[in-house]
């Protein structure tokens, strides 16, 4: 927890206004056991602090803090959701078009084509999110941005014009 807070603090979620609140009681799942906690900043929740170990070989332990960057940029910016997450471009087309592509993003980014089953359906299920007549220049803009967003934690193996391109293709068909 300590570390955890550190890193909070060091981006401008100072200690002194952080609540911690839960149990120190542990839940059981096979094959972990755990503590969960709550933490907010100023009354705002942000998310929780698990410690995690293998019940078998409690010498594995692994931490995790469950909120998402985008819910800590926006607990410390106070913008509305759509502005934190999207920027500029969140002026230009509705949250649910600009969450679809940016999801298709990644997962094309990671090599998975579109397909009728498995995995590269839900490709198709997102761009059916996209409005008709976003065309090759809106799609482009957002995909270029969530490319280079998804590629700050690690670099996507497809390029961004490849990307658009697939997912392009995949809009127009569905389409027709």
């Amino acid at each position: 927890m300590d570390a955890w807070i550190g890193v909070l603090s060091r981006i401008g979620f100072h200690a002194r206004h952080l609540t911690i609140t839960g149990r120190l009681a542990s839940w059981q799942r096979p094959p972990v056991a755990g503590i969960t906690l709550r933490f907010s900043h100023e009354d705002i929740p942000l998310g929780d602090a698990v410690l995690l170990w293998n019940r078998d070989d409690p010498s594995r332990l692994a931490t995790d803090i469950g909120s998402g960057l985008e819910r800590l940029a926006w607990a410390l910016t106070r913008r509305s959701w759509p502005e934190t997450v999207y920027g500029p471009l969140a002026a230009q087309a509705d949250t649910a078009t600009l969450d679809a592509v940016r999801t298709a993003t990644l997962i094309v980014g990671a090599g998975i084509l579109p397909s009728p089953r498995g995995p590269g359906s839900l490709i198709r299920r997102l761009m059916r999110q996209v409005p008709d007549g976003t065309g090759p220049w809106g799609l482009s803009r957002v995909v270029r941005w969530a490319h280079g967003y998804w590629s700050q934690t690690a670099p996507l193996p497809v390029p961004w014009p490849q990307i658009c391109q697939i997912l392009d293709t995949e809009s127009h068909e569905i389409v027709t």
